[in-house]
């Protein structure tokens, strides 16, 4: 019985202690199974929040703020009525050159990205900020916000209402750029890609007088919809632009000089948009100049880049230059080959960007610069 005795309890001991080491097993692994878990949910929540954090900032492929190098200083801003980032206010951001001062000020270039984009997207895509410190331009480069619109989008289609309440804004951010800065005031020119290049040109036709240039990249004709229904039709090509209302926005002024540049595969929006554009503002352009005189086609191609096909209207630019028969471009299309809606000459790496394509920035700054002949 002792015997018995003694064995029963060695046995209840060595279970005892079986007992524990499978609890204490089943614990450890019970650990890891949640702590694996709860990596598993930290990296999938994570990726879960950043992807829904792109998809809320309305912006395709986000990048960081741009920054200082080799000269030149960034800054940003918020600019607008009232308080709080709602219809009436916008963020920019804006790039000075060095050595821009009261005694060497600088021309201003408004650039304006289109739809998918913010300013800090726009500037890592189109590499403005080593284009304008080579050429010594200040740029001005406001952002849409996703409570005007969730996808970024300028509202160029709706150009009596909400799109004329955006350009003043825009106007009035150009005015506060121009107080706080050495601009030189008679060379203020604006660009845009997309829906920025259909404002860029509404920005023409309502303020004249105010820029020297304009530049669409890719961008529907104005006056072309007067609601997002029709902005669809007239990205396609498929409508033609009020003349009569582009007519009552300049009352009598006349718009000013014109680039478009489009990419010939380009199918959303199409290429008909460009040409669209161009006979908007050679209708608009005032008999008494003489009408414009269309030049012979030209077709480049330097090195592995796209080649661009080149058409130029030509027209007297003032009196005092028709005199002189000083002949400027008053409107020039640039057709990009084998382009599709993205940024020609971008950076790789960013979302309406192609980096195969001649630099478009460039060829705006060539057709804005200063002699007026616009050479490429």
């Amino acid at each position: 019985m002792k015997r018995r005795s003694g064995s029963t309890k060695l046995w209840t001991t060595l279970g005892k202690q079986a007992a524990r080491s499978a609890r204490k097993l089943q614990r450890s692994v019970t650990d890891s199974v949640l702590r694996t878990a709860r990596q598993q949910s930290s990296a999938v929540g994570k990726a879960v929040g950043d992807a829904a954090r792109h998809a809320l900032s309305g912006v395709a492929t986000p990048a960081r703020a741009p920054v200082s190098r080799a000269g030149g200083v960034w800054e940003e801003g918020i600019w607008g009525f009232g308080f709080g980032l709602g219809h009436t206010q916008r963020r920019y951001r804006l790039y000075v050159p060095p050595g821009v001062s009261a005694a060497r000020p600088a021309p201003l270039l408004v650039l304006l990205h289109g739809c998918g984009q913010d300013a800090a997207s726009f500037a890592a895509s189109t590499r403005v900020a080593s284009v304008a410190r080579d050429a010594r331009w200040i740029v001005l480069m406001p952002e849409q916000s996703v409570q005007a619109n969730a996808q970024r989008c300028w509202t160029w289609f709706s150009p009596g209402t909400r799109g004329a309440a955006e350009a003043a804004l825009l106007m009035s951010m150009v005015d506060h750029v121009c107080r706080r800065y050495a601009v030189i005031a008679d060379r203020v020119c604006a660009m845009g890609l997309s829906a920025g290049g259909a404002m860029a040109m509404l920005l023409g036709l309502r303020y004249p007088d105010r820029f020297a240039g304009i530049a669409s990249h890719s961008g529907a004709a104005p006056y072309t919809a007067t609601n997002a229904a029709q902005a669809t039709r007239a990205m396609r090509g498929e409508r033609s632009a009020d003349a009569g209302a582009a007519r009552l926005a300049l009352v009598g002024r006349r718009p000013p000089p014109l680039v478009l540049l489009h990419g010939d595969e380009d199918t959303l929006v199409t290429y008909d948009s460009a040409t669209t554009a161009a006979a908007l503002w050679l209708e608009l352009m005032p008999a008494d100049g003489g009408p414009a005189e269309a030049l012979p086609i030209k077709r480049i191609r330097r090195g592995t880049r796209r080649a661009i096909e080149v058409l130029d209207w030509q027209a007297h630019a003032d009196a005092h230059s028709a005199a002189n028969g000083v002949i400027h471009p008053y409107v020039r299309l640039v057709k990009v080959e084998g382009l599709r809606h993205a940024w020609s000459g971008g950076a790789p790496g960013q979302a309406f960007s192609d980096p195969t394509g001649p630099d478009a920035l460039k060829i705006a700054l060539r057709f804005f610069s200063v002699n007026g002949r616009g050479v490429i």
